[in-house]
């Protein structure tokens, strides 16, 4: 047996142990998930499974409120991730820069996606009180408004509030993975580049920005994967409400199963989930892949 063929062994042997872990907390759920996909709850015989084939999909297609779903996921999802990769580069390129008590700006500036996202988001919800919340407060002794606004009482200020209080606790999140690259990218490079009378903006999109762009896109793809199945937030917030204006695919799914108890149709809809974020991942697989081979 060759050194080679030897050490290929020796590295599957390795990796059986995670192959088997992946395979129970990872390939038998969505396996399993797929089977109930296939069975619909026969309300003539107790609510005894039966096979129904592709009927929970094509159930799927007429259903609007899960298409509603669908486009509420896709608007807080869009606008959470623009925001916080922007917030995010800015907050990176200011603790990447050297001044006094950086240290405890770096630490206060990591607090956020420290805690958790249910007490926060009741946190949130507090601030946003038509009644009591702080922003209405503030408003009204800046002369803005003259009585309080209820923001999780209207459909488009609900989702406002939403990406705010998501923003606010996942911007650090991006920050730390762009501010680990960006301490990484040598000094000598701008110091050639200002030499031949480059302005500090050239120097950002014709060195920075390049060299960030793997970082940017597996940060976008841990936020869309987030962002998307996002849960905690919504339901201590909103509950998807007002009128369903805020419900995300992860809270209709959860009303379907645990409410309607329709187990079939539930896991149809975390079976096409699923396969949205896989395209995804396939999809910011191959931008990493380019974004790298122009560097």
């Amino acid at each position: 047996m060759t050194l080679e063929r030897q050490g290929k062994i020796t590295g599957w042997l390795l990796l059986i142990p995670a192959l088997i872990v992946l395979c129970l907390v990872f390939i038998y759920p969505i396996a399993r998930a797929f089977w109930l996909s296939l069975y619909a709850e026969n309300l003539g015989t107790q609510l005894q499974p039966v096979f129904a084939g592709f009927s929970n999909y094509q159930r799927m297609i007429g259903d609007g409120r899960f298409w509603q779903s669908m486009l509420n996921t896709a608007i807080f999802t869009v606008f959470s991730i623009t925001l916080e990769l922007i917030l995010g580069l800015g907050t990176a390129l200011v603790l990447n820069r050297t001044f006094f008590g950086r240290g405890v700006v770096r630490t206060i500036a990591i607090i956020p996606w420290a805690l958790p996202t249910a007490v926060m988001g009741l946190a949130w919800a507090w601030i946003f009180n038509d009644q009591y919340g702080v922003i209405n407060d503030i408003l009204q002794r800046l002369g803005l408004i003259d009585t309080g606004i209820n923001w999780l009482g209207d459909p488009t200020l609900a989702m406002v509030a939403l990406i705010v209080a998501d923003v606010w606790k996942t911007t650090p999140f991006i920050s730390i993975i762009l501010l680990a690259r960006l301490q990484s990218i040598s000094q000598d490079l701008y110091e050639a580049h200002a030499l031949d009378g480059a302005s500090p903006w050239q120097s950002f999109y014709q060195i920075t920005l390049p060299l960030l762009m793997p970082q940017i896109l597996i940060a976008l793809l841990f936020r869309f994967a987030q962002a998307f199945g996002i849960f905690d937030l919504v339901q201590v917030m909103t509950g998807g409400g007002p009128a369903g204006a805020t419900e995300t695919v992860s809270i209709y799914i959860y009303s379907t199963v645990m409410r309607y108890l329709d187990f079939g149709y539930g896991a149809a809809l975390v079976v096409v989930t699923f396969l949205l974020l896989i395209l995804a991942v396939a999809i910011t697989s191959w931008l990493i892949t380019k974004a790298r081979s122009y560097i």
